[in-house]
């Protein structure tokens, strides 16, 4: 059934996109948009050195050539992500610092509205399957078999609006934990 796959699809977006949003853990993807200048050539900084979160409040960056170290941390500060890189000589340790509770509040919205999108969605999925439903009767189904159709539709429905509110809720709650 082509619904059930659409909605599937629309849950797992819903998903990529609260990775995206920032819950105050230390993550290597907040430094995805940093790029740093290798011998002239800006470069992703994925590409020069390890990046790993040993504690959900540090990244910790370990250049593959150390005379990279620097550029690096010029790159992170220049990119502007809140964060003041601590140079060892050996590793680039960055301390993630936690979220103002306004800054909670704002990103709670936006989880919420990244649900409402997924809802939305879901809906579409639900009108396209029924007006496929309600064509079939023309094609000689029983209009009994058409209504079963369209419960079943409105099940699987009811079943994934369950599914996005359950992971707005898993979102919410990862949101605001300290």
């Amino acid at each position: 059934m082509e619904a059930k796959e659409g909605m599937e699809g629309a849950l797992q977006h819903l998903e990529k996109e609260y990775q995206k949003l920032r819950a105050g853990k230390a993550n290597p993807q907040m430094l995805e948009s940093v790029r740093a200048d290798y011998y002239g050539v800006p470069t992703p900084v994925e590409q020069m050195a390890n990046i790993n979160t040993p504690d959900p409040k540090q990244i910790v960056v370990q250049a593959w050539d150390k005379n990279m170290l620097p550029v690096i941390e010029k790159a992170i500060m220049a990119a502007n992500l809140g964060f003041n890189p601590q140079n060892d000589g050996e590793v680039l340790r960055i301390l993630v610092p936690p979220l103002t509770e306004e800054r909670r509040r704002d990103l709670v919205k936006r989880a919420r509205n990244e649900a409402e999108q997924a809802k939305v969605a879901l809906r579409n999925i639900r009108k396209t399957a029924n007006n496929n439903a309600r064509k079939l009767k023309e094609d000689g189904i029983s209009e009994d078999e058409v209504k079963v159709l369209e419960n079943n539709i409105q099940n699987l429905t009811n079943d994934f609006v369950g599914k996005v509110d359950k992971s707005l809720e898993t979102k919410e709650k990862d949101i605001m934990t300290i």
